[in-house]
């Protein structure tokens, strides 16, 4: 995972951002698919989020599609994650 200013440099520099804040489970794993679909290979997708389900199934997610993810903010809410399309 990246370091606190590697991970703002990424996720302030994704190719998309996605903003899933208020959404439940399985909402912001499928709003994260829909938006992922649309990125070409190696472009990456900021996103933030409240739901606590989320630091479980966003790393899933991107093991489960060979996704990277590339980094995770799960200490303190909001959430922020940064997945790079591909490996």
């Amino acid at each position: 995972m990246a370091s606190d200013s590697t991970f703002s440099e990424a996720f302030e520099s994704a190719s998309q951002h996605l903003d899933a804040m208020g959404l439940r489970c399985p909402e912001p794993v499928m709003m994260v698919r829909l938006n992922i679909r649309k990125l070409n290979d190696g472009d990456t997708l900021s996103i933030v989020a409240d739901d606590p389900s989320t630091a479980r199934d966003i790393p899933s997610f991107c093991k489960f599609m060979s996704h990277t993810l590339v980094a995770a903010q799960t200490e303190v809410l909001p959430y922020q994650y940064v997945i790079k399309k591909g490996l």
